[in-house]
């Protein structure tokens, strides 16, 4: 059975070209939309807007997003739109938050079988497979939210020259620890099943282990860089 979603008007925002989005989803969700790109500096505001809605007692669970946020209420809310309003102005005043986490250094296995879109992005970026691998290595990546499947982290820092668009045909069983781009985004597989990502490289790191504690390696706030292990293009 499908929710309904309403979402939820901004009229005193109005002449604001910043406004969220919020909307209700069923009579127990809430999710908080943040306008404009997707930026480090705005994931740090949806991390401070996290802290602020679990210190309320009406609100059961929080899940952080990119760039958004999903609220679960313990009852449904009697006034969502009172619940909005809040919401708009802790997102116009709270401070960034910063989070201290922990430095992972992967070792990839860029190109190969388990990289085999790697002349893909090259050709659409207009770079070599290793100018792509350069850039790939460059930055310092950042875990701005944990979802999609179990232990999987989405990743800011990956250089705009690189984004390119996820496949059409998404691959039908790309292996865990698989290095991935998406659009602007990059990512290394969690689990082993179908994936839309752009496979450039492998890494034997293991994302999400159900015995391990907690299951999944990477924390928000966590920082990443790659590094070659090996390359083969």
């Amino acid at each position: 059975m499908t929710e309904a979603i309403t979402t939820l008007k901004a009229d005193q925002f109005a002449g604001s070209a910043e406004v969220p989005t919020i909307s209700m989803i069923g009579t127990r969700a809430m999710l908080f939309e943040a306008p404009g790109a997707f930026t480090l500096a705005c994931q740090r505001r949806i991390w401070a807007l996290m802290d602020a809605c679990s210190e309320r007692p009406d609100i059961a669970e929080v899940m952080p997003g990119v760039t958004n946020l999903m609220l679960i209420f313990s009852i449904p809310p009697e006034n969502p739109e009172t619940v909005a309003c809040w919401l708009r102005k802790a997102w116009e005043t709270l401070p960034e938050k910063h989070i201290k986490g922990r430095l992972f250094e992967v070792a990839v296995r860029y190109g190969g079988e388990l990289g085999s879109d790697l002349p893909r992005v090259a050709e659409h970026c207009g770079m070599s497979p290793q100018e792509v691998i350069t850039l790939h290595q460059a930055p310092l990546y950042t875990v701005c939210a944990l979802g999609s499947v179990p232990g999987f982290g989405y990743l800011h820092g990956l250089d705009p020259r690189l984004e390119t668009p996820r496949k059409s045909v998404p691959s039908l069983k790309m292996l865990a620890g698989t290095v991935t781009i998406g659009g602007p985004q990059a990512g290394i597989s969690a689990l082993t099943g179908p994936n839309g990502w752009n496979s450039i490289g492998f890494s034997d790191l293991v994302m999400f282990d159900p015995e391990r504690e907690p299951p999944a390696l990477f924390e928000v706030g966590d920082q990443i860089r790659f590094y070659a292990e090996s390359i083969e293009v």
